[in-house]
């Protein structure tokens, strides 16, 4: 099916009453967005921090399992795409814009302005900003989106199931997932979808325009970012318009080959020495902190509190909020591959090119904060990447690159969003039609632009903090009704323990 559902037309109602309120009462909608995010994050930061650490022990317990080697789709069926290929595109569409906004601006905020342990400036300050860095884009982070894509392949590929986030809850709901109760679900991921995207576009447009702003003088406006995201609308509706083989396959492998330039750029010279003994002595503390660190809340201490929430419970919601698009976009290029494979590729990989990534650019901007050489963090968060770089050689041509890979990583990330909302909205179809997607791709712009024009970051933080609650929920049920079936095809085959545990 390539035309819309229902869920389709409900979705886009909702979106676009969204987008029109927003733009008639711009500050009203910020004001209700921030009372819903303070709310959630000071009535459910606890359950957050639950919710996500469960899911990673989940996903942890299938690299040992038994049931490990049961493949997404039928035991003998071969995987479509390259291991290579498979890791790009993974990575460009769970984390790319993240990384590149992030990257320089997260560990030098912990270090010199707000610091998780409030302790800021000194050696203990630079340990604790980058386990904690570690920690947001670690395991917890591809967790939330492994298990939502493992069980959305393990339902579509292995039984044939629509390729539907409601698909999935069949072991618990039954049939009723064809009728009300499902298409309520849909639409939740709907939202939560368009929601999550829309705040990293958002993201990749306000650093487009600090880039800009910090190499030629170009106003930060919100005119500016209108520009910029409807540029990079029309780029990415062509790529659209390619279709998933051609055109994303091809964006992820550019993406990858110029985040690896950039990254080798960094890394030969800047502090190299240092960044490696800061990767190596990062990954120490995050081991060895891990349990502490997922279940920190400080009821008692309220300034530490709120950098819990404005920071971790930001991030859980942001993984949470991204989980239906990233999840069923890996689902669908992961079909071949064993449960064991799955969770290895999707949890460990991308987390060590993350933990390298920070260590090489928020360990070069701490090491020229810690020297006196310039201070990083007095520049506005969309510019720290551009501050870093500036203090090298080649480092407006290496400037220049890292908006490009922006540029590129805001393509794929959009344009794998159209793909996924167009399957979500057109019954699980595999092949959305075009006008669908475009339609999406309309709809996820707009929705951008309104965020931004209603609060800038903020509001597209706070929404994106809303509409990740009640979809945290239906993953919760996704996990149970996954679990529930494996135990039951473990059974039917006498595959381990697990057959003997229910």
């Amino acid at each position: 099916m390539k035309k819309g559902t229902s869920v389709f037309y409900i979705s886009v109602g909702i979106l676009a009453l969204l987008v029109l309120v927003g733009v008639i009462a711009p500050e009203w909608l910020e004001q209700v967005t921030a009372n819903i995010q303070t709310f959630i994050a000071e009535s459910f930061g606890w359950y957050y921090l639950i919710i996500v650490t469960l899911l990673t022990i989940v996903c942890l317990y299938f690299l040992i399992s038994p049931v490990g080697r049961i493949r997404l789709g039928k035991q003998d069926s071969k995987p479509e795409f390259s291991r290579p290929t498979w890791f790009a595109m993974l990575f460009s569409a769970g984390m790319g814009i993240g990384l590149v906004f992030w990257g320089a601006a997260e560990p030098i905020h912990h270090y010199a302005v707000s610091s998780p342990t409030g302790e800021l400036g000194s050696d203990q300050a630079i340990r604790d900003a980058m386990r904690y860095t570690f920690f947001h884009w670690g395991l917890h982070a591809w967790a939330i989106y492994g298990i939502v894509a493992l069980v959305l392949a393990y339902f579509n590929f292995r039984h044939g199931e629509r390729g539907l986030i409601s698909a999935t809850l069949k072991p618990i709901f039954g049939e009723h997932v064809n009728g009300i109760t499902g298409k309520f679900v849909d639409i939740l991921a709907v939202i939560a979808t368009v929601v999550g995207v829309a705040t990293t576009l958002g993201f990749g447009a306000v650093q487009i325009n600090g880039g800009l702003s910090y190499l030629f003088n170009v106003p930060v406006t919100i005119g500016v970012q209108f520009i910029i995201i409807l540029i990079v609308t029309v780029l990415f509706m062509i790529s659209a318009w390619t279709g998933l083989k051609k055109g994303i396959k091809i964006l992820s492998n550019v993406n990858m080959g110029l985040a690896v330039l950039l990254f080798l750029v960094m890394f030969i010279v800047g502090p190299t020495v240092f960044i490696l003994e800061l990767f190596t002595h990062s990954i120490g503390l995050y081991i060895q902190n891990l349990p502490a660190m997922s279940f920190r809340i400080l009821p008692t201490d309220m300034d530490l509190r709120d950098w819990i929430d404005g920071w971790t419970i930001f991030f859980w919601a942001w993984w949470i909020a991204w989980a239906p698009f990233v999840g069923i976009f890996i689902a669908r290029v992961s079909k071949g591959r064993s449960i064991r494979e799955f969770v290895f590729g999707v949890l460990f990989v991308p987390s060590i090119v993350g933990f390298l990534w920070f260590s090489t650019f928020g360990g070069t901007a701490i090491t020229l904060e810690h020297d006196g050489i310039a201070t990083i963090s007095t520049l506005a968060t969309e510019e720290s990447l551009f501050g870093v770089l500036s203090h090298f050689p080649f480092g407006f041509l290496a400037s220049i690159l890292a908006m490009i890979l922006i540029g590129t990583f805001f393509i794929t990330s959009a344009d794998s969003g159209t793909y996924v909302l167009g399957m979500m909205t057109t019954n699980g179809s595999h092949s959305p039609g075009t006008k669908i997607k475009l339609i999406w791709g309309v709809m996820l712009s707009a929705t951008a632009l309104v965020l931004l024009y209603t609060g800038g970051l903020q509001a597209l933080q706070n929404t994106m903090i809303a509409a990740a609650l009640p979809f945290s929920i239906i993953m919760a049920l996704m996990t149970i009704s996954f679990l529930k079936a494996l135990y039951k095809e473990a059974k039917e085959l006498g595959i381990g323990q697990i057959s003997k545990g229910k």
